[in-house]
């Protein structure tokens, strides 16, 4: 039996991104785990990531990191393009955890909501 791939792009010390991996986990599936704190990902895999959750950037971005006022990131003339770059300099801005499957994406907030991509 060939077990599941799944990716995460996990925080360790994030709650929800722990139970997220634990629930993984316990299916007994082949996790690729991503700590995208110190291996952020690139624009292209964001933008990606983005197509996946058919979101736009700020949908994936915490609004309440001090990285997200210091950098003004609220402003409404920055482009698509510019968010994802932010996502990609200051990966705290990204929420977590996010979890690839089957083709598809899912923010594991709550954690099971992962399920329905497995």
């Amino acid at each position: 039996m060939r077990m599941k791939k799944v990716t995460i792009w996990h925080n360790p010390r994030c709650s929800k991104s722990r139970e997220t991996l634990t629930l993984l986990q316990s299916r007994h599936m082949e996790i690729e785990v991503i700590e995208y704190l110190i291996t952020p990902p690139q624009a292209t895999e964001i933008e990606h990531a983005l197509a996946l959750l058919r979101m736009q950037p700020r949908g994936l971005m915490r609004r309440n990191e001090s990285d997200y006022r210091v950098h003004h990131l609220d402003d409404t003339q920055l482009t698509h393009t510019q968010l994802i770059e932010a996502m990609h300099l200051y990966p705290i801005l990204i929420q977590r955890p996010v979890v690839f499957a089957n083709g598809k994406a899912c923010i594991g907030r709550p954690p099971e909501l992962v399920l329905r991509i497995l």
